[in-house]
């Protein structure tokens, strides 16, 4: 009886030791095919070596080629199947427009200098720069930074038609860009607030005649817009005429007098 119940426990054993030998071998499933990748297809494009700042002279170390996805190369990059020269061309150019490292170099964000300085190189055609005195309690605060779009406000005082002096103001320019706070064309190093003396403002050549005069006539204040309602509108262009409200300011040249706004 003995000798059964071993005989019987080698079976159940042996059986059980087969039953595990099986399940284990079982999971192991035959690797999946490894696809071949499609080989991507890259043009060498033009970026930047480094930061390249507003209005600074791009150099040779400040650009390279990179490897560039071409079915994500816009027309606009300077491709070495194109423009092999690029390096050498962009050299001494100055950027209209700030870079960031690695980013694509495009044309029409640089411009030639030709000995000028970068003021007048970033600023657009048909378009003039014009500085005014700040304070600040008229550049709100110190809060205005180049690139940022203010309201020209002028606060005069005029004899009214009871004789005693008013004072008043009046919105004379819209969405009007700032070009520079002092000699500073862009915000350095993080620097939120930036007090300064003097403001450029981009503006047509009549707008400048007008800005001139105002500041004849009473105290000018930069009012600081909101990045919602800035930037170009059909009804508020980022240049848009002075003294919209009609009357206002009478200019004079060669001796002929005519109302500001009219061109």
């Amino acid at each position: 009886m003995k000798a059964a119940r071993l005989v019987v426990l080698g079976i159940a054993l042996v059986a059980g030791l087969g039953a595990a030998m099986l399940a284990g071998g079982g999971g192991d499933a035959p690797p999946a095919p490894v696809a071949d990748a499609t080989p991507l297809n890259t043009v060498d494009v033009l970026v930047a070596a480094a930061d390249i700042p507003l209005g600074s002279v791009v150099k040779t170390e400040d650009v390279r080629w990179q490897a560039w996805p071409q079915e994500a190369a816009n027309a606009q990059f300077l491709q070495k199947p194109t423009t092999p020269q690029a390096i050498e061309t962009t050299t001494g150019s100055i950027a209209r427009s700030p870079f960031v490292a690695g980013e694509p170099i495009r044309a029409d964000k640089l411009i030639k200098g030709n000995g000028s300085g970068y003021m007048a190189a970033i600023l657009p055609a048909g378009m003039r720069a014009i500085s005014i005195e700040i304070s600040p309690e008229t550049g709100a605060g110190g809060f205005i930074l180049p690139n940022d779009r203010v309201d020209v406000i002028l606060t005069r005082r005029q004899q009214g038609a009871n004789g005693r002096d008013e004072t008043y103001s009046e919105t004379i320019g819209a969405n009007v860009r700032v070009l520079a706070i002092d000699q500073a064309v862009e915000d350095k190093d993080g620097q939120r607030v930036v007090v300064g003396k003097t403001a450029t403002l981009e503006l047509s050549p009549v707008q400048t005649e007008q800005l001139a005069l105002s500041r004849q006539l009473g105290t000018l204040s930069l009012a600081l817009r909101s990045l919602a309602d800035s930037g170009p509108s059909p009804s508020d262009g980022a240049a848009s005429d002075l003294n919209k409200r009609g009357g206002g300011l009478t200019i004079v040249r060669f001796g002929v007098a005519s109302q500001g706004g009219a061109r």
